[in-house]
C-alpha cells in the first residue's frame, strides 16, 4: 500500500469538508428545538419510532443513532452492546468480523441499507466502515424477518435506516486514534430552488493496526525452541474509501420520492495472518473496488388510492484481487526465510482476480384495506456473477459462475383492540439457480458431485403476534419456517483463504420466539424491561471449518443443530440526564446429528457448536450535564463493560481436557467523554476502549488490540 495513495485519499474528504463548511456557513440554520425533540426520542421512554419497533409483533432491537453520532467511530461499537447480539472481530480496524443474533451467526445474518442488501454498495462496505453520520437508526430482527426485507435470512437481519431529513444540512467529522488510525465522514443535503435534492456522502478509514501481539511464539536460537514474546504487528494496514452521490426529487405528482445514485467503494488490506495467528504473513494483500448505480421509486396511492409502491434497482461492478507472490515465509520477528510456496495456504503463487457483478431488483407493494388491515406483496431478484482468473498461477482454471435468487413474499398485517393487539401472517417462496464452471480441486470443492446447472425451490412462512395486557406488561410471540440459500462466499470461496464447496445445501430452520416487555414511569424516573426466549431447529447448518496447518477455511453442512436461549435487557432513565442499560444473553447451540454416515454414533453428538460464545453480558451508563460552561452546551460522561464466558475453539469432544484450545474469558471496560456546544453545532469526544489493556482473543483465537484511544471532532450545520 503506497503512502502517496493513502495520503491523497485521506486528505480528499478533509479538503471537501473545509470547502463545504466555508460555502454553507452563512446559509444553513440551526434549529435547537428540533434537535431537542430528536434527542428526547432517542430514549425508549416514549413512543419513539425505535420504541414502536420494539413493541411490534416481531422480536426486534431498535437503536437510535442520533445520540451516539458525536462519539462513536464504528457502528460495530453500538450493535455489539445490544441484547442477544455479539460481534467477534478477527483483529483491528478493517478486520473480518462475525455477528451473531440469538445464536445464529455468520452468513445466516444479512445486512441491509434502507431495505436493500448492503452488498449493492460493494462487498467491501461493512458495518465497520459505513459512515455513521449517514445513519438515523438501526433495526435488528431476531429469527423472524419481515417479508418486505425479502431475503433468505435464517438467523436475523440488520437494517440500517439512513437519515432522511427534509432540510439542508452538513454533517462532517474527523477522528484519530491509536495504532495510526484516522477516520473522516461527510454527509450533506442541499435542495435546489427547483426542488432537486443533492445528497453527497464520503467516508475514509485508515489504520496501520500496529498494535502489540502478546505472547506469540518466537524462535529463540540460544535455546533452540519457540518461546512466548510480545511483538508488534507489522503488515496489517487497512484503507477504505466510500463515496456516494444521490440526486432526486420529492413530493411530485408522479412520485413521493425518486432518487438515483452513484457510489464507489475501495478497500486495500494487508494480510498479517491466516485464520490462525500462528501463520504469519508479511507480503500478501487483498484489494477491492466497486462501482454501483441504482434508483428507487416510492409512491403512495400508486395507481389506486389504497396501494403504495416501493421499487428499487441497482447494479454493482465488484472486482477484488488477492496477491500472494512472495517467495518468503515470515515469523513474528518480521524475519523470513526463502520459500517455494505462497504465504496464505502453502500452495502455488497467485494473483487471483474475482469479478462479481451484482444485480438487485426489488418491488414492494402494500394495499391498505383500512387503518387496521394491510396486505403486502414483495419480490426480489439477486443475481451474482463469479468471473475468476489468475495472472500468475498457470494451473489455475478460469471460470464464470452464476448464482441467482428469486424471493417472493406475501404478508397480511392487522391491528386490533384499539392498537393493543397486532398480528402478521406471511408466506415466502425461495427459488435458487446455480450455474458453475469451476472444476479444479474437485477433491476439496466437490465440483464432481454436483450438476453444472441446477434450480431449486423451497417454501417458508410464519406469523407474529403482540398483545398489550396492561401498559406495564405486553407479550409477543413469533414463528417462522425459513430457508437460507448459500452465499457466493460460502459456495464459491474467496480465492485465497476460503475454499469453495459446491456441494453445500441450503439451510432450513424453524424459529420460535416468545417474550414480554413493559415500561414503568413515576415522577422523573422511567424503567423499561424486556425478556425473550427462543428456539432454533436448523437442518444442514452451514458451519466454517478451519484447517490450522494451512490457515484456511471451508464451509460445510452440519446435518442438525438445535439452539435454545434466553436474553434480557433493562433500561433506566432519570430526567433525561442519567441512562443505565444492562443485558445478558445465554445461547446454547448443540450438534443434534447422532449418527455419522457409517452408522456409528458421532463423538460430537450433543456438543456445543465450537468457536461460538454461549454466555455474555454488557452494561453501560451515561450522565449528561446541561448548560455547564455556556448556554445550550452538554457534557456527557459514559462508561461501558462487556463480559464473555470462555468457550472452546473446536469440538469439546476432541482431545484431552488440559490441551483443548479455549478462547479465554473476556472482561473489557471502556470510558468516553463527549462535549457539545452552540446547540450541538460542535462536538468533541474522547473514547477509550479496553481501558485496562487486557489481552483479548475473539474469533478463532485471533488476538485483538489492547488499550486504544480515539479523539473525534464533529461539525453539524442545519
Amino acid at each position: 500500500m503506497k503512502n502517496k495513495q493513502m495520503s491523497r485519499l485521506l486528505w480528499l474528504p478533509l479538503c471537501l469538508m473545509a470547502l463545504c463548511s466555508y460555502a454553507q456557513n452563512n446559509k444553513l440554520q440551526h434549529s435547537h428545538m428540533e434537535d431537542s425533540v430528536a434527542l428526547r426520542n432517542v430514549t425508549v421512554f416514549g413512543k419513539s419510532k425505535t420504541q414502536r419497533l420494539r413493541e411490534g409483533a416481531l422480536s426486534v432491537n431498535a437503536i437510535d443513532i442520533n445520540s451516539f453520532i458525536g462519539s462513536i467511530h464504528s457502528l460495530n461499537d453500538v450493535v455489539d452492546h445490544t441484547a442477544g447480539v455479539k460481534i467477534r472481530e478477527e483483529g483491528g480496524v478493517g478486520s473480518d468480523f462475525d455477528l451473531s443474533i440469538s445464536g445464529m451467526s455468520g452468513n445466516s445474518v444479512r445486512y441491509f441499507i434502507d431495505g436493500v442488501p448492503m452488498d449493492a454498495k460493494g462487498t467491501g462496505l461493512t458495518l465497520s466502515n459505513l459512515p455513521v453520520s449517514l445513519i438515523d437508526h438501526v433495526e435488528i430482527y431476531k429469527g423472524v424477518v419481515p417479508t418486505w426485507l425479502n431475503s433468505d435470512v435464517l438467523g436475523g437481519a440488520v437494517n440500517i435506516v439512513t437519515n432522511r431529513k427534509r432540510k439542508n444540512f452538513l454533517d462532517m467529522s474527523y477522528g484519530l486514534g491509536s495504532y495510526h488510525t484516522h477516520k473522516a465522514d461527510l454527509n450533506a443535503q442541499y435542495v435546489l430552488k427547483n426542488g432537486v435534492t443533492l445528497r453527497p456522502t464520503l467516508g475514509v478509514n485508515y489504520s496501520k493496526n500496529d498494535y502489540m501481539m502478546k505472547d506469540v511464539e518466537v524462535w529463540d536460537e540460544s535455546i533452540r525452541k519457540y518461546v512466548p514474546q510480545n511483538r508488534r504487528r507489522f503488515h496489517d494496514a487497512y484503507l477504505s474509501f466510500f463515496g456516494q452521490l444521490e440526486v432526486g426529487v420529492r413530493e411530485k405528482s408522479w412520485t413521493d420520492e425518486f432518487f438515483v445514485f452513484l457510489s464507489y467503494n475501495l478497500v486495500n488490506k494487508e494480510l498479517q495472518t491466516g485464520q490462525v495467528q500462528t501463520r504469519v504473513i508479511g507480503k500478501a494483500d487483498r484489494s477491492s473496488n466497486a462501482w454501483s448505480i441504482g434508483a428507487r421509486y416510492m409512491k403512495r396511492e400508486f395507481l389506486i388510492k389504497q396501494l403504495s409502491a416501493n421499487i428499487s434497482f441497482s447494479h454493482t461492478w465488484d472486482h477484488s484481487i488477492t496477491t500472494d507472490t512472495a517467495h518468503r515465509q515470515y515469523d513474528w520477528n518480521g524475519d523470513y526465510i526463502r520459500s517455494s510456496r505462497n504465504e496464505i495456504n502453502g500452495r502455488a503463487f497467485s494473483r487471483r482476480h474475482f469479478k462479481r457483478p451484482l444485480t438487485i431488483v426489488r418491488a414492494d407493494l402494500k394495499y391498505a384495506f383500512n387503518d387496521c388491515h394491510l396486505l403486502n406483496l414483495s419480490y426480489a431478484l439477486n443475481r451474482t456473477g463469479n468471473n475468476r482468473w489468475d495472472d500468475v498461477e498457470a494451473d489455475f482454471m478460469p471460470a464464470n459462475d452464476v448464482l441467482a435468487k428469486h424471493i417472493i413474499g406475501l404478508s397480511y398485517n392487522q391491528v386490533l383492540m384499539n392498537n393493543r393487539m397486532s398480528n402478521t401472517f406471511f408466506l415466502k417462496d425461495y427459488i435458487n439457480y446455480l450455474s458453475v464452471e469451476q472444476t479444479d480441486l474437485s477433491f476439496v470443492t466437490f465440483s464432481d458431485e454436483v450438476a453444472s446447472k441446477n434450480t431449486k425451490n423451497s417454501m417458508g412462512g410464519g406469523f407474529g403476534t403482540k398483545l398489550e395486557i396492561v401498559p406495564q406488561l405486553s407479550v409477543k410471540a413469533s414463528y417462522e419456517h425459513t430457508v437460507r440459500l448459500p452465499l457466493a462466499r460460502e459456495m464459491l470461496g474467496n480465492g485465497s483463504s476460503i475454499y469453495a464447496n459446491l456441494a453445500l445445501k441450503p439451510e432450513k430452520s424453524d424459529n420460535v420466539n416468545l417474550g414480554f416487555f413493559g415500561t414503568f414511569r413515576f415522577d422523573q424516573h422511567t424503567f423499561y424491561y424486556e425478556a425473550n426466549g427462543f428456539l432454533r431447529f436448523v437442518d444442514n447448518y452451514i458451519q466454517p471449518q478451519i484447517t490450522e496447518k494451512e490457515g484456511t477455511m471451508q464451509y460445510s453442512n452440519e446435518p442438525a443443530v438445535h439452539i435454545k436461549g434466553l436474553e434480557g435487557e433493562v433500561r433506566y432513565d432519570w430526567n433525561h440526564r442519567l441512562q443505565v442499560l444492562g443485558n445478558i444473553s445465554w445461547q446454547d447451540a448443540r450438534n443434534r446429528n447422532r449418527y455419522m454416515d457409517d452408522g456409528k454414533e458421532s463423538v460430537t453428538y450433543n456438543n456445543r457448536m465450537p468457536n461460538r460464545p454461549w454466555l455474555f453480558a454488557s452494561a453501560e451508563a451515561h450522565y449528561a450535564f446541561h448548560d455547564l460552561m455556556q448556554k445550550n452546551d452538554r457534557l456527557t460522561l459514559g462508561a461501558d463493560y462487556q463480559w464473555v464466558h470462555w468457550f472452546y475453539l473446536s469440538w469439546e469432544a476432541y482431545g484431552a481436557e488440559d490441551t483443548k484450545a479455549r478462547i479465554p474469558e473476556k472482561n473489557i471496560f471502556g470510558a468516553n467523554i463527549t462535549y457539545s456546544w452552540q446547540k450541538e453545532r460542535y462536538s468533541v469526544s474522547f473514547d477509550c476502549k479496553n481501558l485496562f489493556d487486557e489481552t483479548v482473543y475473539d474469533n478463532y483465537k485471533l488476538q485483538k488490540p489492547g488499550r486504544s484511544i480515539f479523539l473525534k471532532f464533529r461539525l453539524l450545520l442545519q
